[in-house]
C-alpha cells in the first residue's frame, strides 16, 4: 500500500482490486472509467470491501478516486471518510473525484473537524455513439504525433496544464511523458493549412472505450473551429476501431460543451472535485 498505513475503522478493506471491483465500476462506467484504469496499475493507496466502497489515489498531483454505490448510507459515507482521513489525505494537499452525494456529507463532516472543503470542479462525463460532422469544417488535417514532435508535445502539455491548472508537474516530466504517448500513438495534431500545429488531443483506449483528452488549442488559433473538428476525427476513428468514444470536461466550461454536443456526444454522468 506505499506510504500509506490503513486504519480499518469500519469495516474489512482489501489493498488490491479484482473483478469484483470491475464490475461495480461497470456501473458507473463514464464517470469512473479513469478509476477503472487507475485500479490496474501501481497505487500508493487503494482501499476496497469488493462491494460499496473504493478509495484510490495513485501518485501526486492525481486526485484520490472515491466511489460509493448510488443508495450509500451515512455509515458508509462516514467509512469513507474516516478512511480518508485516518490516511492524512486531509492534509490540504489532496483533491477529491467523488458523486455529488458524497461531496456534501464530506464538506459537513470536515466543517465539523474544523476543516473547510468545497467543490472545486464540476465535471461532465460523455458518450459518443454517434460522432456528427461539425458544422463548420476548418481549414487543415487530423495527423498523429511523431517523435519528431516531443519538444512541441511538451510545451503544448505545459500549456494545457497551466491553462486549467489540473495535475500541473514538471516540464522535464511532461516531455517524458510525451515520449511514452508518441511512442503508443495516443496523440493527435490538427495541422492547420499552413503546417502549423494549431491543436491536439490524446486518445488513449481503456477496455472497450477510449479516453478522450488533453484538448488543447493554442491561443492564437481559437475560435476557428480546430479542436472541434480534430475531436471529432478522432472520436470518429475511435468508433470505427470499435471503442465507445468518452470525455470528460468542465462542467462550467459552456462552449468547450456546446463544442463537444455539436459533434454528438451525450451527458452521461456527472461528478465533481472537492478540495
Amino acid at each position: 500500500m506505499g506510504l500509506f498505513k490503513h486504519k480499518n475503522t469500519v469495516n474489512n478493506f482489501d489493498d488490491f482490486a479484482d473483478e469484483r471491483d470491475r464490475n461495480l465500476l461497470e456501473k458507473d462506467k463514464y464517470t469512473f472509467s479513469v478509476l477503472t484504469r487507475i485500479i490496474g496499475g501501481k497505487c500508493r493507496l487503494l482501499l476496497t470491501d469488493h462491494k460499496r466502497l473504493i478509495i484510490c489515489y495513485s501518485c501526486s498531483p492525481y486526485p484520490v478516486w472515491i466511489w460509493t454505490a448510488d443508495d450509500a448510507t451515512q455509515e458508509e459515507k462516514q467509512s469513507a471518510y474516516e478512511l480518508v482521513k485516518d490516511n492524512g489525505l486531509l492534509d490540504g494537499q489532496h483533491t477529491f473525484n467523488m458523486k455529488y452525494d458524497l461531496s456534501e456529507d464530506f464538506i459537513k463532516r470536515a466543517a465539523q473537524d474544523g476543516r473547510i472543503l468545497s467543490v472545486k470542479t464540476n465535471i461532465f462525463a460523455y458518450d459518443c455513439p454517434h460522432p456528427m460532422e461539425p458544422p463548420i469544417r476548418a481549414d487543415g488535417n487530423m495527423r498523429r504525433c511523431a517523435a519528431e514532435n516531443v519538444d512541441e508535445l511538451t510545451q503544448l502539455t505545459d500549456f494545457f496544464h497551466r491553462e486549467t491548472g489540473i495535475d500541473r508537474e514538471e516540464l522535464e516530466v511532461y516531455r517524458r511523458k510525451s515520449e511514452e504517448a508518441i511512442k503508443s500513438g495516443d496523440i493527435f495534431f490538427w495541422e492547420n493549412a499552413e503546417g502549423e500545429s494549431v491543436a491536439m488531443c490524446s486518445l488513449r483506449p481503456n477496455g472497450d472505450m477510449a479516453n478522450v483528452g488533453l484538448v488543447y488549442t493554442r491561443e492564437a488559433h481559437r475560435r476557428r473551429h480546430y479542436a472541434e473538428n480534430l475531436v471529432f476525427e478522432v472520436t470518429r476513428m475511435a468508433r470505427d476501431e470499435g471503442y465507445s468514444p468518452m470525455l470528460y470536461t468542465n462542467a462550467d466550461y459552456v462552449a468547450s460543451n456546446a463544442c463537444y454536443k455539436k459533434i454528438g456526444y451525450v451527458l452521461k454522468g456527472k461528478l465533481c472535485t472537492v478540495g
